[in-house]
């Protein structure tokens, strides 16, 4: 399962930034927001990398928007391999994606809480994460959807989380 997982999971969440870059270059010609590059700013802070005040870094922030992506989409692939699959398991994928961004670049000091941004910020950057979220959701999904997984096996057995009921029987 894992194996599967990991190059799943790549596949679908490189799937996932493409998605939410096609989302965020649309949004930014209707709205005439710029590119951020708080992505390359955390990057070049996790490695020690040099920092360049006042250059705008597209090749890392590329690197970090891609591979950061690519990574957590395992997660979501992990997830579906389990069982965990459709809108409401990609809901839940959707505050990973938030919350791996704000430990990053909070811990680096790139950035700021979002309780602290702008609400219009705010909206913007989850309503992408969400896209990216959704997007992966569905790769990762139809990727796994070639056997049911642990989770999906238990519940044929007998729906619902029951406290008299064991895990579903090895093997099956």
């Amino acid at each position: 399962m894992m194996k599967r997982a990991v190059w799943q999971g790549v596949v679908a969440g490189t799937a996932g930034v493409l998605v939410m870059t096609l989302g965020e270059k649309a949004e930014q010609r209707l709205t005439g927001r710029r590119d951020s590059h708080v992505p390359a700013r955390t990057l070049e802070r996790l490695t020690g990398m040099r920092e360049y005040p006042g250059r705008q870094p597209v090749a890392v922030n590329l690197a970090m928007h891609v591979g950061q992506g690519a990574l957590l989409g395992v997660l979501r692939s992990v997830m579906s391999q389990a069982g965990l699959r459709g809108p409401w398991s990609s809901a839940k994928f959707a505050v990973v994606r938030v919350t791996s961004d704000q430990i990053l670049e909070n811990a680096t000091g790139v950035g700021a809480p979002p309780q602290t941004w702008p609400r219009r910020e705010l909206v913007v950057d989850l309503l992408h994460k969400s896209v990216y979220a959704f997007a992966t959701g569905v790769v990762a999904d139809a990727l796994a959807a070639s056997s049911p997984g642990p989770g999906q096996q238990h519940a044929a057995m007998r729906p619902g989380r029951h406290a008299d009921m064991g895990p579903a029987p090895r093997g099956r």
